[in-house]
């Protein structure tokens, strides 16, 4: 029988990270997993490091870079298949980043939040920073897992921008206590299957449009205007290396900062898919109450990137050659919530 939950990865010459994820993922106390890697066309190996190491982890090899979101498609339309439809209130797809490190109670402590709160359509456990020292010297080397928060759950502010939840601040527990969030990170979320089949336009539970970066605030939208609620889970803790970060409450100097120090290609899907975002979930009377800080924040967002990040005016361009598509897809999620008054969202 496949097992109850299914953890994806996907991969794109992953190797300084992979190793340490697998390390982790099969030191679980709960061991009631499947692991289902889907590799886009790397070249470092990752392949015959998983064949050699880890046998027992499949793989799904694809000729060439298809990003993030279809990557994970893929991963999902085979668990899903495997399990059956008639089971899938009861199965799990933990969606994780290579470079990612959990603790071994990490999928233990994760269902049994799960177990406490069964309706909801998410969950996300503590999420903390991972770093990399003296990787000049191979003997030397080590992983250092801080005590300093990365996020405990996807927060919307007034304006529409989406922010980690306690990112940068110093873990003292002020985040032990489990409770409703926006949705989860994509670097490391659980969803319950039946609620991805919900959402899903077509094969698609992450928006391929958006190929990476921000699927991950689209998807836990939809959930949530779907219906489905969101579960933080303390007790699951878990480490990722992430090459920037800031604090949540961090001024326009700090982001600004931490903006430049992000790759070009991030920055311009970053820009785009927050186009797309507003354009295929904001409702319409939340969004006119909210329109004097989208405003406002768009402004400057539009000026900063014609001053200081030019090669990404071409993403607005991009963002509005996609309008019909985004608008297409807002229409037919309409329609399914509205067939859901009568239907159960299953």
């Amino acid at each position: 029988m496949y097992p109850k939950v299914s953890i994806h990865i996907v991969a794109w010459n992953s190797m300084d990270f992979i190793p340490e994820l697998l390390k982790s993922i099969f030191a679980q106390t709960y061991t009631d997993f499947n692991v289902l890697i889907v590799d886009n066309a790397s070249d470092d190996g990752v392949e015959t490091f998983v064949r050699a190491h880890y046998p027992q982890a499949m793989i799904l090899r694809n000729a060439r870079n298809l990003g993030f979101a279809p990557a994970h498609n893929q991963a999902v339309r085979y668990a899903t298949e495997h399990w059956g439809k008639d089971v899938l209130d009861d199965r799990y797809i933990l969606v994780t980043n290579p470079d990612v490190i959990l603790s071994p109670t990490f999928l233990e402590n994760l269902m049994k939040g799960v177990a406490e709160e069964p309706q909801a359509g998410s969950y996300q456990g503590k999420l903390l920073l991972a770093f990399r020292e003296n990787m000049q010297d191979e003997a030397l080397a080590e992983t250092v897992c801080s005590e300093r928060i990365d996020s405990t759950g996807l927060r919307m502010n007034r304006n529409r921008t989406f922010v980690d939840r306690g990112a940068g601040e110093l873990d003292t527990r002020q985040y032990d206590q489990s409770r409703d969030i926006f949705g989860p990170t994509g670097a490391l979320a659980l969803y319950r299957a039946s609620a991805l089949q919900a959402v899903k336009l077509g094969d698609e539970c992450f928006d391929a449009d958006f190929f990476a970066y921000k699927e991950d605030v689209d998807l836990a939208w939809r959930l949530r205007r779907a219906g489905f609620s969101s579960r933080y889970v303390p007790e699951a803790v878990a480490h990722h290396h992430r090459g920037m970060f800031g604090n949540e409450k961090m001024g326009w100097r700090e982001r600004m900062r931490n903006r430049k120090g992000k790759s070009s290609t991030r920055n311009w899907y970053s820009t785009r898919n927050h186009v797309l975002l507003l354009a295929k979930n904001e409702p319409f009377w939340s969004g006119l109450l909210a329109l004097p800080s989208i405003a406002w924040f768009e402004l400057r967002r539009f000026v900063y990137v014609c001053l200081f990040e030019p090669g990404s005016l071409s993403a607005y361009w991009a963002a509005v050659g996609l309008f019909p598509r985004m608008l297409k897809k807002r229409f037919h999620r309409t329609q399914r919530l509205n067939d859901s008054v009568t239907q159960p969202l299953v």
